[in-house]
C-alpha cells in the first residue's frame, strides 16, 4: 500500500522559519517528481514547490520564492520543504504529492499520490 506521510507542522512566530517532510512508503519514488500544495481556511488548494526526479529543477509559486526551497532525498524517499520569513498567510494545511512522471509539475490534476497533510500556523 502506498502511503505519504507529511511531518514538521507546528505554530511558529511570523519571521521564523520551519521545515517540513514527507516519507513515502510502498514502492520507490526515485523516479517521481515531488510537489509540494496547500490549502487555507476556506480557499482553494494551491501549488507552493515542486522538484523533479533528480532534484535538478525546482520551480515555486511566486508567494513562496525566496523563502521556501523544496529538496529531496531519493535514499529516504523522503521530499522536504524549507520555510524561511514565515507570513502570517502561509498558514495552511500542507500536503505532499507525488507525480508518476520524472518531470516537475505545478497541476495539481497530475499527481497520483497524495499526504494527508500538516498543519502549519504562522502567528502575527
Amino acid at each position: 500500500q502506498v502511503q505519504l506521510v507529511e511531518s514538521g507542522g507546528g505554530l511558529v512566530q511570523a519571521g521564523g522559519s520551519l521545515t517540513i517532510a514527507c516519507v513515502g512508503s510502498g514502492r520507490t519514488f526515485s523516479t517521481n517528481a515531488w510537489g509540494w500544495f496547500r490549502q487555507a481556511a476556506g480557499k482553494e488548494r494551491e501549488f507552493v514547490a515542486t522538484i523533479s526526479w533528480s532534484g535538478g529543477s525546482t520551480y515555486y509559486a511566486d508567494s513562496v520564492k525566496g523563502r521556501f526551497t523544496i529538496s529531496r532525498d531519493n535514499a529516504k524517499n523522503t521530499v522536504y520543504l524549507q520555510m524561511n520569513s514565515l507570513k502570517p498567510e502561509d498558514t495552511a494545511i500542507y500536503y505532499c504529492a507525488a507525480r508518476p512522471r520524472p518531470i516537475a509539475s505545478k497541476l495539481a490534476r497530475e499527481y497520483d499520490y497524495w499526504g494527508q497533510g500538516t498543519q502549519v500556523t504562522v502567528s502575527s
